[in-house]
This record gives structure tokens, C-alpha cells and sequence, in this order.
């Protein structure tokens, strides 16, 4: 293929999205972004600040999604309630397709790449799984990490972030309609690994190689 090999994923929290983009990414030697580090950022700074998350979304640089925080529920929390804000969206717009337009090809993990971020991206994926199994992901996943807490809270909040997700006005989640949809309720990391790749190489893109 002469194009570049854009891999637009997308699909709510806890499906499995960011370990599939992750692998992708390194298979074919692509640099990976995942967009909801942009959003837990800025909703992050915007709470410890007291700054509007718009302005916040302005100035973000790439060395802001280093922080370990990141990767904590307060941090996904505060994220989902910006990335409701068109405003937010709106400036974080520039950074995400910058990086998408590399020469090298990308991949991207989040929640509106493969509609709002690439829509012309070669491969669109949309990652799901029931409520139940992604709830128990994420509730195995912070007890490992030391983390008090009991599933029907896990549940409750997941369910929330969902319906903000899918409901609000700016970019909701949705698959892009020539996205291929991958349930891994009952799927093992291989198994949609394979699968991903599988639809890659029918779009006619293949490996890297060793």
C-alpha cells in the first residue's frame, strides 16, 4: 500500500482497546497515541488548578501525558466530564490529527477517532464487550493494584461513564459505520489481536516484519 496505515480504534472503558492499539502499534512499528490520556490530562489540571478545561486543552503539550496519575480512576472520572465540553474537544482537535498525519502511519485509541478524528483512516476497529465483563475487568484490575473497592461500585460507575459517553452532544461514542466491531466479552488478548489483524491484511496492509 502506498498510504499511510492509520488504525483508528474505538469502544468504552475496560474493552480492551488500549492492549489491542498497544500491540498493533508495536506489529507494525507505528507510533501510538492514546487520546484519552489528552482528556484525563486536561480534566486532571483543570480540577488541581482551578483553571477552565478549555484553557487547560490550549496549552497541553505532549510531556503532559507522561504522569503516572493519569492512569487512575479520578483520573478517567475527571476526563469523561471534560470531554463532554465541545470547547475541549474543539482544541484538543489539532493535537490528535497532527499526530495521525505522521508520515509514518498511527494508531489511536479513544472514543471518536475512527468519526470525528479519522474518519478517512484505512482501518476503523470498534472494541466492545458487555457491561458485566468490562465492570469485572476493571474491578479485578484495581484490586491488583491495591485499590478498596467493590464491583456494584465499579458497575454504577462504569455505567455512568457510558451514558456520558454516548449521550453528550460533542462527538458521542458510536462505531464508525465500515468499522469492524470486536466483542471481547468472551475474547482473549490473542484472539482479538488475531482478529484485528486478520482485518488489516484484508484492507491490504501487512507486517512490518521482523
Amino acid at each position: 500500500m502506498n498510504r499511510p496505515l492509520v488504525i483508528a480504534i474505538d469502544g468504552p472503558s475496560a474493552a480492551g482497546k488500549g492492549t489491542l492499539a498497544r500491540r498493533l502499534a508495536a506489529h507494525f512499528r507505528l507510533p501510538h497515541l492514546d487520546t484519552g490520556l489528552l482528556y484525563r490530562a486536561v480534566g486532571l489540571r483543570a480540577e488541581e488548578s482551578g483553571r477552565p478545561a478549555s484553557e487547560v486543552a490550549a496549552g497541553l503539550l505532549p510531556s503532559d501525558l507522561a504522569d503516572p496519575a493519569l492512569r487512575t480512576d479520578l483520573a478517567g472520572q475527571a476526563g469523561s466530564k471534560v470531554a463532554a465540553l465541545p470547547e475541549v474537544r474543539s482544541n484538543l482537535l489539532y493535537f490528535q490529527k497532527k499526530f495521525a498525519s505522521q508520515a509514518s502511519g498511527a494508531v489511536l485509541d479513544g472514543r471518536d477517532i475512527g468519526t470525528v478524528i479519522c474518519p478517512e483512516a484505512p482501518v476503523k476497529l470498534f472494541v466492545t464487550a458487555s457491561l458485566d465483563a468490562r465492570a469485572e475487568r476493571r474491578f479485578r484490575e484495581l484490586r491488583e493494584r491495591g485499590v478498596d473497592t467493590i464491583k456494584p461500585r465499579v458497575l454504577a460507575e462504569m455505567a455512568e461513564r457510558d451514558r456520558r459517553d454516548s449521550e453528550r452532544a460533542a462527538a458521542p461514542l458510536r462505531a464508525a459505520p465500515d468499522a469492524l466491531h470486536l466483542d471481547t466479552s468472551d475474547m482473549d488478548a490473542d484472539a482479538a489481536f488475531a482478529a484485528a489483524l486478520a482485518f488489516i491484511a484484508r484492507k491490504g496492509f501487512r507486517s512490518a516484519g521482523p
